[in-house]
């Protein structure tokens, strides 16, 4: 089954290449089937929001299924920013690793039992004009006084988990407990349910 990921983002992707793939989706970004979010605006008040905004645009415009998530840095200290402005936080062409400073910036004197957050992710896909599936997950962790690792992206070099940042996880750690591991793994659970329901359908409409 094909399924359009509502990115342009190719290590995002990446995360649901390897939770969805095996399950037989031909996984596509909007390129490749001829289309682009240009002139989406992601004007939701909430990630689940944003999300149904991409995948319901990106169906519209092509006709084929397409899921979308929409994903942020929620700080307690920050109360709740950057939040479903992750992205835009200091400007959205900002490379990341000034955003991270910024961040550190405005978290300067914040002793470490206060830089708790969390990253959440909403997963939202369109599968027809009437047939949607919207999951969520999150991860608890806390915002370091520095980035550590290579990995990853975005602000996981500086969003601890334990004693390591989402930056020095491997990928399959990484996705164990991360924000989207868990959205994707809800969202593969629900749509194995619909696939399942379908074929059903189908078999009784052939009797």
């Amino acid at each position: 089954m094909k399924l359009l990921v509502a990115t342009g983002n190719a290590h995002k992707l990446e995360e649901f290449a390897r939770i969805l793939a095996p399950m037989g989706f031909q996984l596509m970004m909007p390129a490749d089937a001829g289309a682009s979010l240009e002139g989406v605006v992601e004007n939701g008040a909430t990630f689940a929001e944003n999300a149904a905004i991409k995948a319901r645009a990106l169906f519209e415009r092509t006709g084929i299924p397409a899921v979308a998530d929409d994903s942020g840095l929620c700080v307690d200290a920050l109360d709740g920013r950057p939040g479903i402005h992750s992205a835009r936080y200091l400007g959205e062409d900002t490379p990341h690793s000034e955003k991270i400073k910024g961040l550190l910036r405005e978290l300067a004197g914040v002793p470490a039992e206060r830089r708790t957050a969390r990253f959440v992710a909403s997963i939202c896909c369109v599968l027809g004009k009437d047939e949607v599936i919207a999951c969520e997950g999150s991860c608890e962790g806390v915002i370091g006084f520095a980035p550590s690792g290579g990995g990853g992206f975005g602000y996981d070099p500086v969003f601890y988990v334990g004693d390591k940042s989402f930056g020095e996880l491997t990928p399959e750690e990484k996705d164990a407990v991360s924000h989207r591991g868990r959205a994707l793994r809800e969202f593969a659970e629900k749509m194995k349910t619909y696939l399942d329901n379908r074929e059903t359908a189908k078999g009784e409409h052939n009797l």
